[in-house]
């Protein structure tokens, strides 16, 4: 059973004789089936007549638990926007009814963002349709093999995040030789 990848790499191993044709084939594969998830939230969320950073409120609103409220400043941390950004994606969500805005009592400066009952339903139809879609592509594996992949996937994971918290490699400057720095 060959794919798509399998013909690439058969091709680069041709013309590039240092190439490793495992390291080739699992990025690639990894990047369709990112590429694959990705038009597939993006189909989920459309049939559901949501926008992708509206779903992304509902998401941190929902995972936040009851009564799943924040108030601006902590949602724009969690979603990485800036005050303007997120206010821009949370008055759609409120004409649309998935969320409120309400002023804490004593203090009107303080605002609270809500879900609403709207909102509860919304994430719900899309995180149901987005669970069978991932079924779906999954389906292919056995239970063994899916837990097998999301441990490897795990290891992966730890180390690019672990990659990305380490501060870079100095890069050494121009080398001069002894002469030239007298």
């Amino acid at each position: 059973m060959g794919d798509s990848i399998d013909r690439m790499v058969a091709v680069w191993a041709k013309e590039l004789d240092w190439l490793d044709p495992v390291k080739e084939a699992i990025v690639g594969r990894l990047a369709i089936l990112a590429r694959h998830t990705a038009q597939a939230r993006r189909d989920a969320l459309d049939s559901g007549g949501l926008k992708y950073g509206q779903f992304k409120v509902l998401l941190v609103l929902r995972r936040s638990g009851p009564p799943y409220e924040a108030s601006p400043s902590q949602l724009a941390d969690l979603l990485g926007l800036t005050r303007g950004a997120l206010s821009a994606r949370l008055a759609p969500a409120e004409e649309a009814g998935l969320i409120t805005r309400t002023h804490e009592t004593g203090d009107r400066r303080r605002v609270r963002v809500r879900l609403t009952a709207a909102g509860h339903a919304a994430f719900e139809a899309h995180a149901v349709s987005e669970d069978a879609g991932e079924g779906a592509l999954l389906a292919a594996l056995t239970e063994e093999e899916r837990r097998t992949l999301a441990d490897l996937l795990r290891k992966l994971v730890v180390a690019a995040e672990s990659a990305a918290d380490a501060p870079a490699p100095a890069l050494p400057g121009p080398r001069r030789s002894r002469s030239a720095a007298k």
